[in-house]
């Protein structure tokens, strides 16, 4: 009996045909499910790319056509809306003026303080008619006794300034700017205007916002441009720049001109309080709370105003630890406010059903889900899948006209950055990996749907710093490897499925997709170890 079994006998081998040869199990096996299984899937997920690729070139088309007719035959909101500057009266003095409270929200602001108080102090509107609220949630306290100095020493010039603290960060910023509205000085202010701790607004802000709030009373919302100091930094700060100036050049001023309706950006803006009060006041139920508070004040009926020219100088995150952050933020919290206010937003009846019908479809559903989600199935998953799966094709319409002129139409922000487009391109493409996992994270309102952290400003303290140790380390180069920090697994993970896949499209492809995909692989790459944005020395 052991003669006829025995531990040889269970091996492979010892079956007759059998072999020990794996690839030729996996191509076997692989034949098997190709036609009945892949082929059909491969398919419907290109029919299913190519509905949201239509989807997106029909905004930016929409949105292109709009903002060319608001530049010719649009009047200037002055002249669209009621507006006249607001002057000194001899007899009652100051009065005319509206009493304005500035919110300056801070998290160990270290490197930046200075600048936002600093330029909230020298506003050109009466001290006496001007509440300036640095509202600090920082954990440092060496930061917190800075900060509150710096307060106490514009205090001593005669500016209105107070330092407020709160023994929790319950709610983030949401909650610091919910409880700062709460305190009693604050009850005789008619308006609001929040700038973050890297804003730097010019002294005129005032003067040029509040008209618009004063004399139309239907307005709740007065929203600054953008405009970025350290945009020349990096390449990742420009890929940036490209990036924010197509939301403000083109999505805010859509919005604005046809139905007085966009998403706060947070900072830079004046807002009506009693409007605020209204809508329910600020929420921490997503990362977002300035976007729900704009959609809750719109379906109460109120009008934004966005004002491309009155400009707000701020930093863009110069390193990528930072930006992704920030960018799973900006990407998951519209996705949760989507779900958790989808159902309200279909039952209002206050606003009319064009005006709902754009908020869900074109504000929420094709900018802040669909693009990140083809951008990355499509150009990084789909398309690399038919190179293996031949029998499955893209159109080239699909392929490559349509997301030329969707990538055209996105260019015309930047017209200074028209030669990094392609790179650009690409970067994003990387990007939209983060972007589609933080949309998922916010639309199944996962474990990271809360998440807050804090966007790190550098300030001049990376010059100051690079400068001070090029001095007293003239000719010593010292480069410390973070591999937590720089080595992110999932890009690099894409860039050898990628390599591969241009590999096999090089030898047997058709198509010649292997000239983007191996550019592709190499934008992942630099990502993957982290070689993007700046790279802050060790102390």
């Amino acid at each position: 009996m052991g003669d006829v079994i025995n531990g040889k006998n269970l091996l492979p081998e010892s079956f007759p045909g059998a072999s020990v040869d794996l690839t030729a199990q996996l191509g076997l096996l692989w034949d098997l499910v190709r036609a009945p299984v892949i082929v059909p899937l491969l398919s419907m997920a290109v029919y299913v790319c190519l509905a949201m690729t239509v989807m997106l070139f029909m905004e930016r088309l929409y949105m292109g056509i709009v903002i060319i007719l608001v530049k010719l035959f649009w009047k200037k909101p002055e002249k669209r809306y009621n507006w006249e500057p607001i002057r000194e009266d001899l007899e009652s003095g100051n009065s005319a003026f509206p009493l304005v409270l500035i919110q300056i929200p801070m998290f160990n602001e270290k490197e930046v303080y200075k600048i936002s108080i600093g330029a909230a102090c020298n506003l050109s509107w009466p001290s006496d008619r001007m509440v300036i609220q640095v509202l600090d949630d920082s954990t440092d306290f060496v930061i917190k006794e800075m900060i509150e100095k710096e307060c106490q020493r514009w205090a001593s010039k005669g500016v209105n300034i107070r330092y407020q603290i709160r023994e929790s960060r319950g709610g983030y910023k949401a909650g610091a700017l919910k409880e700062g509205l709460k305190h009693d000085y604050v009850k005789d202010c008619d308006y609001v205007t929040i700038f973050d701790a890297d804003f730097r607004p010019e002294p005129d802000f005032l003067r040029r916002a509040i008209p618009f709030l004063e004399l139309n009373p239907k307005i709740a919302l007065v929203q600054a441009r953008w405009r970025f100091v350290n945009s020349d930094e990096c390449l990742l700060t420009r890929m940036q720049e490209m990036s924010l100036d197509y939301h403000f050049t083109v999505e805010q001023e859509v919005g604005s001109a046809t139905h007085a309706f966009f998403g706060f950006n947070g900072t830079g803006g004046v807002w009506r309080i009693a409007a605020i009060n209204e809508a329910g006041g600020w929420k921490d139920r997503t990362t977002v709370e300035d976007m729900d508070l704009a959609v809750r004040a719109g379906l109460k009926g109120w009008k934004f105003l966005y004002l491309g020219d009155l400009q707000v100088k701020s930093e863009l995150p110069s390193t990528f630890k930072a930006f992704r952050y920030q960018q799973h933020r900006w990407s998951c919290g519209p996705a949760n406010l989507f779900r958790k206010m989808v159902m309200e937003i279909v039952k209002n009846k206050k606003v009319t059903v064009w005006k709902k019908l754009y908020v869900i479809y074109s504000f929420f559903f094709v900018r802040k889900i669909i693009a990140h989600m083809v951008t990355f199935f499509f150009f990084c998953v789909v398309l690399p899948l038919t190179i293996w799966v031949p029998e499955v094709e893209v159109p080239v319409w699909g392929a490559i006209y349509i997301p030329c002129v969707i990538t055209t139409l996105n260019s015309v922000g930047t017209p200074r950055s028209i030669h990094l487009l392609f790179y650009w391109i690409l970067f994003e493409n990387v990007m939209s990996l983060h972007r589609t996992k933080a949309t998922f994270i916010g639309l199944l309102d996962a474990k990271r749907s809360n998440e807050w952290v804090v966007t790190e400003k550098l300030g001049d303290a990376l010059k100051n710093k690079s400068n001070a140790k090029a001095k007293k380390f003239k000719f010593n180069f010292n480069f410390k490897f973070n591999f937590g920090d720089r080595i992110h697994l999932t890009e690099l993970g894409f860039a050898v499925f990628l390599f591969f896949t241009g590999c096999y499209d090089f030898m047997y492809g058709k198509n010649n997709y292997f000239v983007y995909i191996f550019l592709q692989t190499i934008t992942f790459l630099i990502v993957g170890f982290g070689y993007v944005g700046t790279i802050v020395p060790s102390a």
